[in-house]
């Protein structure tokens, strides 16, 4: 898997992935399509509104619609109609988060859906063939990861588990083959939670694998941010330096941009489509709530000078309405908005570091995606 870096400012890249399915330009921000779709966009859409790279879950594809609907479909690719590169999370996070559900043992995780209750059993071995039936482009190996806060030993003897899942995973990936003839790449997982010398360790055995890119786990767990910005700035420097870096369930406006200054390159969240959802949105002068009682007569677009279909269509008092109607076109439009926001705001990142200007230019937006607006009756 080629990844050039075309140009940095400070430490943030300007890259391209290229793989069997395109090229990423980097920074990149996956929209999160957990059961093969973003909600309330389809495939289409997606690609208008500039998304190079989607991400899926194997958990929740490996329960619907299951591996044996997705073989005889020809893989995720042509089930979602989408011919561009997809990444699916292993699932580790779902299961983290079943905490009532699941228990942990060396041979792997066992769970109960939560859908119809049924057991199962997710070893290093059954998600590398989970994922070789689902077929995306990048695969993510079965890790642990715990909360936040957490005792020093829980997160140590998790980092050693994922560590030692890591080589039963790298084996089976090894032994296998990719069933719809494209190729696909492993990216370990560095965790440790926020515990200094246990990241530092486990960055320095995963750099030592000389893997074709690299995941950092363990965010976006409950943890304030100056622990998240602390772990990235420990871990990016030992991972090495021309692989493509991942920050999982990274985030928001001002996370993303902090950690591309800090060395990231990839990112997921559903902050986008859930914020669009409940009437929050983005642009480059601030968060806005769509039910504020001030738009409610304003013909402007949600932000000039937006592509998406919101903004070139309709006004803010339109938008508004619907939000307060309760209208699903409104959860679409607010989704597609915030979507066109991440990817606009991703190429202008790119921009601005091929103009060596990131970090000034990161220094001013930051804050503004901080507080949201007052909102008026």
């Amino acid at each position: 898997m080629p990844f050039r870096i075309e140009a940095t400012s400070g430490r943030a890249r300007a890259g391209t992935i290229t793989t069997d399915h395109g090229e990423v330009p980097t920074p990149a921000f996956m929209p999160v399509g957990t059961v093969g779709s973003v909600k309330n966009i389809e495939s289409r859409e997606l690609k208008q509104l500039g998304a190079n790279i989607s991400l899926s879950n194997a958990y929740h594809l490996y329960l619907r619609p299951g591996l044996d609907t997705l073989h005889k479909m020809g893989g995720l690719h042509k089930f979602m109609a989408w011919d561009r590169p997809i990444l699916v999370d292993s699932g580790g996070f779902q299961v983290f988060s079943l905490a009532d559900l699941r228990k942990v043992k060396e041979e792997g995780v066992t769970f109960r859906s939560h859908i119809d209750g049924s057991a199962h059993l997710f070893t290093p071995e059954k998600v590398i063939e989970i994922q070789r039936t689902i077929g995306p482009d990048f695969v993510m190996p079965l890790d642990e990861l715990v909360g936040w806060p957490a005792e020093r030993q829980a997160a140590d003897d998790a980092a050693q588990r994922t560590w030692r899942w890591l080589q039963r995973g790298l084996e089976a990936f090894e032994k296998s083959e990719p069933l719809y003839g494209h190729k696909q790449i492993l990216l370990p997982i560095v965790q440790g939670s926020f515990y200094d010398d246990l990241r530092v360790r486990e960055a320095e055995r995963l750099a030592s694998l000389n893997a074709e890119a690299y995941a950092i786990g363990g965010l976006a767990v409950g943890e304030e941010t100056g622990l998240t910005r602390k772990a990235l700035d420990i871990v990016t420097p030992i991972l090495p330096e021309d692989r493509p870096r991942y920050a999982m369930g990274v985030g928001t406006p001002s996370d993303i941009l902090d950690a591309i200054g800090r060395g990231v390159d990839m990112f997921d969240c559903v902050v986008p489509t859930r914020n669009g959802r409940r009437a929050t949105l983005f642009t480059f002068n601030g968060r806005l709530n769509m039910k504020n009682a001030k738009h409610a007569t304003d013909d402007s677009p949600v932000e000039e000078g937006c592509p998406c279909p919101c903004c070139s269509q309709y006004s803010r008092a339109y938008l508004r309405h619907l939000y307060v109607a309760g209208e699903f076109l409104a959860m679409k439009l607010g989704s597609a908005h915030n979507l066109s926001f991440y990817f606009r705001m991703m190429a202008e990142a790119r921009r601005q570091i091929e103009a060596g200007t990131f970090e000034g230019w990161a220094k001013v937006m930051i804050p503004r995606f901080g507080a949201p607006e007052v909102v008026e009756a």
